[in-house]
């Protein structure tokens, strides 16, 4: 039996699978990991994007922070893969509990997974930080320069800025459904941004999962280790 058909096995016998999900999972919806900077961005931004998605950066120069956001962080023609898909459905089937994502796009719910919380926020909430009024994603995209509120407050979209920290709720829940998962599955993340990637810690159950196209310092730890398209493992389960 190879991983894959072990991993399905392991899927189909438990009702308590866990997925916590990065860039690797939206990147075959055609979304790139904004650390794999192209020859375009250097020659269009001065910092790197680590710098530009700062808070400090968004405070100082919000015009330049809304540009790269609108540029380089929201994909509106964006759809959900076969990953994306699967999870709904085996959510549906009532083996996956909870997904947990770090990824800002909406994709597992616009696929149908009902219980997703994403760690770093999403770029459909965007609130007024003056009076908190709540505008959609239209909203910021049909923005010149920086989105204002009716109220003359800024729009900010409801993302986790470097410097920034989590929403504590989110974390919260985050590590109650990997504390009492039977199986977590991690995918398409390389498990190197804290404090997300220390909720692994958490896990107390059968079955860690690891799939990623590179190795993550988790590998030693998985009981099934799978270097491959996370689209294609899911297509397989």
């Amino acid at each position: 039996m190879n991983e894959i058909e072990k991993l399905r096995e392991v899927v189909q016998e438990s009702n308590n699978v866990v997925f916590f999900g990065g860039a690797g999972v939206s990147t075959e919806s055609g979304i790139p990991d904004f650390r794999s900077v192209d020859g375009l961005y250097n020659q269009k931004y001065k910092y790197p994007p680590e710098q530009i998605i700062s808070h400090t950066y968004y405070r100082h120069y919000p015009e330049e922070f809304f540009e790269f956001y609108k540029d380089k962080m929201i994909f509106t023609d964006a759809k959900p893969n076969t990953a994306h898909i699967r999870l709904a459905q085996l959510e549906q089937e009532g083996h996956v509990k909870a997904v947990i994502t770090q990824n800002i796009d909406g994709l597992h719910q616009m696929a149908g997974s009902k219980e997703v919380l994403e760690l770093h926020g999403s770029i459909h909430r965007n609130y007024c930080e003056r009076c908190h009024k709540f505008y959609n994603l239209d909203y910021i995209i049909q923005s010149e320069g920086v989105p204002k509120c009716s109220c003359g407050g800024t729009v900010k979209p409801d993302v986790v800025l470097y410097e920034e920290g989590l929403d504590n709720h989110t974390i919260q829940k985050a590590i109650q459904y990997i504390r009492h998962a039977e199986v977590l599955i991690i995918g398409g993340t390389s498990l190197v941004v804290y404090p997300a990637a220390g909720m692994i810690d958490y896990f107390q159950g059968k079955y860690l999962v690891v799939i990623n196209k590179a190795p993550t310092p988790r590998d030693q730890q998985a009981d099934i280790v799978i270097q491959d398209s996370i689209g294609k493992v899911f297509a397989n389960i």
